[in-house]
Parts: C-alpha cells; sequence; structure tokens
C-alpha cells in the first residue's frame, strides 16, 4: 500500500479508502445489500492487513447502523493512531427547521450522535454530505470550526457539491479565520466524468484532496457483460445514475475488459489505475475479499498514457449525480 496527505492536512491515508455504505443493518435501513455485522467486520479487518488505514461511513447509512459496525471493528482491530476515520452528516431535516434548530446545534448534535455509534472521541474527518439550501452557509461552517476547535472532528470535508460552493465555503472561512475544507468525496469514475469540468481543476489550484466515491460506478467497471452481483440488481441509486447511458459505457467498460486481459489483471485493477491517476483516494465499496485485494492491487498498476488515452477517448457527457441545485433543475437525491 502507498500513503499519501489528505491536501493541506497533517492526515496520512493510503490511497485507497474503504467505503462503508455496504456495511450496516440490511433491516433497518435504505440499502437490502448490506452485510451484516460478522460480514463487515471480516472485509474491515482483511483491510487493515492489506494496508488500507482510511474508512468512509455516514450517519445516514443504514440509520448509523454503519457507523456502528465499522466503529467497533476498528476499535477492536487497530490502535486509533493506526487509521482516519471519516463520517457525514446530512442537511437538517424539516422538523429541524420547524423548531428553529440551528445549523451549528445541528451539526453538534449529528456528530455527537456519531461518536456514540462510533465509539469513538472524535473523527479524523467530518463531512458535509450534500449542501444544506435551507441553512445559511455561514452557520455551517460556523458550526464545523466549533467542533474542530472543540477537538471533536480534526479536519473538516465536503461531498456532493459544486465547485462554486466548494469555492464560496473556503474563501469565506479564509477571510473569517474559520477551519477551511480539505477534502471533496463527488461522483468520479471513468463513466461519470463530469467532475473534471470544474472541481478537478479547483482541487488542484487549491491543494484540496479528491476522494471520490462510487469509483467503480456500483460495480459496473469490474464487471464483464453479463456478471452480475446483488449490488448490481437491488442497488436502486446507482440505476438511476447509469441505466440512461449504459450503451455509450458500455463501450468504455468494452475497453477496460480489453486493458485487463492484454496486461493480465482484473477489470477492477484497470479502472482504479487510470482513477488513481486523477485523485487522492478513491472510496471504494467492499462486501467481498476479492474487491479489497483488487482496490489493494490497483494501487501499484501504472498505465501508460496511450492506455490512458484508450479507456478515456469514447466518453460522454453524462447528467450530474450527488449534487442538488436550488432551482431543481440539476438534482439527485442520492445518499452516498
Amino acid at each position: 500500500m502507498k500513503y499519501t496527505n489528505l491536501g493541506k492536512s497533517d492526515l496520512k491515508v493510503s490511497r485507497i479508502c474503504m467505503g462503508c455504505m455496504g456495511f450496516g443493518n440490511a433491516a433497518t435501513g435504505q440499502h437490502s445489500w448490506t452485510l451484516d455485522e460478522e460480514q463487515s467486520r471480516e472485509i474491515i479487518r482483511h483491510g487493515l492487513e492489506l494496508g488500507i488505514n482510511f474508512y468512509d461511513t455516514a450517519i445516514a447509512y443504514q440509520n448509523g447502523t454503519s457507523e456502528q459496525y465499522v466503529g467497533k471493528a476498528l476499535r477492536d482491530f487497530a490502535k486509533r493512531e493506526d487509521y482516519v476515520i471519516a463520517t457525514k452528516f446530512t442537511p437538517r431535516t424539516q422538523e429541524e427547521i420547524d423548531a428553529g434548530v440551528s445549523g451549528q446545534k445541528h451539526i453538534e448534535t449529528y456528530l455527537n450522535q456519531s461518536l456514540t455509534n462510533l465509539g469513538m472521541d472524535y473523527v479524523d474527518l467530518y463531512i458535509y454530505h450534500m449542501w444544506d439550501y435551507h441553512t445559511p452557509m455561514e452557520e455551517i461552517m460556523e458550526g464545523l470550526h466549533n467542533v474542530v476547535r472543540e477537538g471533536k472532528a480534526r479536519y473538516i470535508g465536503i461531498s456532493n457539491c459544486f465547485a462554486w460552493q466548494l469555492a464560496k465555503a473556503n474563501f469565506y472561512a479564509m477571510e473569517h479565520g474559520l477551519t477551511e475544507f480539505v477534502s471533496i468525496q463527488g461522483h468520479y469514475n471513468l463513466i461519470a466524468r463530469e467532475e473534471e469540468r470544474e472541481m478537478a481543476p479547483f482541487c488542484a489550484d487549491q491543494s484540496i484532496a479528491m476522494t471520490p466515491y462510487s469509483a467503480l460506478a456500483g460495480g459496473r467497471l469490474s464487471k464483464r457483460p453479463g456478471e452480475t452481483s446483488k449490488r448490481l440488481e437491488q442497488d436502486a441509486y446507482a440505476k438511476g445514475k447509469y441505466d440512461a447511458t449504459a450503451e455509450a459505457d458500455g463501450q468504455i467498460i468494452a475497453r477496460v475488459a480489453e486493458l485487463a486481459d492484454k496486461r493480465g489483471v482484473s477489470m477492477t485493477e484497470i479502472s482504479l489505475a487510470w482513477l488513481l491517476t486523477k485523485v487522492t483516494a478513491p472510496v471504494v465499496g467492499a462486501t467481498k475479499f476479492s474487491h479489497v485485494e483488487g482496490a489493494v492491487k490497483a494501487v501499484d498498476l501504472s498505465l501508460s498514457q496511450e492506455e490512458i488515452d484508450y479507456l478515456e477517448e469514447l466518453y460522454v457527457p453524462h447528467a450530474l449525480v450527488g449534487v442538488m441545485a436550488q432551482n431543481g433543475k440539476q438534482k439527485a437525491g442520492n445518499v452516498v
């Protein structure tokens, strides 16, 4: 495994981040394909054994049971200083808005609950899961600064936003002496490259780490025609992201398979090796040992510029996924 700093922070993270949306009680959350606690523990243990020290979860994943499973496994299998844990909070609920709960109070309450779920005193990275158009940005940034100042979070990140929103928030923080976002977790993979338009150049200019989710497009970039999985069959969110462009995407996926055969490696390795040329640490979901192993192998796979160009050549524009525009014209409610 190779390691790098997360943006401007002093967090030393593995080049692969284990995404933990696939862990949690399937009976209590929004996904039917998640792993139970014992299976989740074994995947996490295997990740630690292979050098993955970066784990990403969220309070919204399976009603907090993902946080509970991940926290207990990490506490049991590793020393606190040996791993980096990230979790996320969602926007204020309508009930909170009606009750006059401020953005600062919302963040404090949600982080306290996440810490209870995780069984930890602090998280390394606290992520704003998606932009809240009903809460002033100033309240969010002040609330996040408060939890960093109190030692409950070491750094902050953001997910599912436009580049202008990240820029606005960070320059506000800079101007007012508040904590800035060090990372962005957006939707980015070989068949969804819209982050390259504005987000990637901005992050490169500002030394902000990119840790994209859906690194394998819900498994599409790791499977040949006819191959399937429980998640591919049951993940309605992922179907909403990719069904409309399945024909165009299929041509790129075929090239991934072609290069995998040529290089004698898996499609997972090719797809992630490409993404690793673009970002700090992709968030890779894992529900089998082979998923973990393929992701780790990708770190040591180097693609030539000719191979990179070949994979990128057939890309067609995609609708934005994950971000939510105030006017509703660009909207996706996926919690990822």
